[in-house]
């Protein structure tokens, strides 16, 4: 039988990941995108360009993504491909 005082705590899950379906709790970069996906970087700022990928916002030069947002696209994409078969 195990001690209970020197057994560990149960740890609970981030209530955050969950929300943000798993994704980190920080605005995203292209880099993020582009490693989430596996796809190169150039692919990432063609989406941005042609207005189909996840979309990004300017922060002055930069461009980054809201995981939420992200995680939308990512639904969306996966109903219109469940949609279509």
């Amino acid at each position: 039988m195990e001690d209970p005082v020197s057994a560990p705590a149960p740890v609970r899950d981030d209530p955050r990941a969950i929300l943000r379906g798993g994704l980190p709790d920080r605005y995203l970069t292209p880099d993020d995108i582009a490693e989430m996906f596996e796809v190169p970087k150039e692919t990432v700022y063609q989406w941005r360009k042609k207005r189909i990928g996840p979309p990004g916002f300017r922060i002055g030069k930069y461009i980054r993504y809201d995981p939420a947002d992200v995680r939308a696209y990512v639904t969306s994409r996966k109903s219109a491909d469940s949609d279509a078969v």
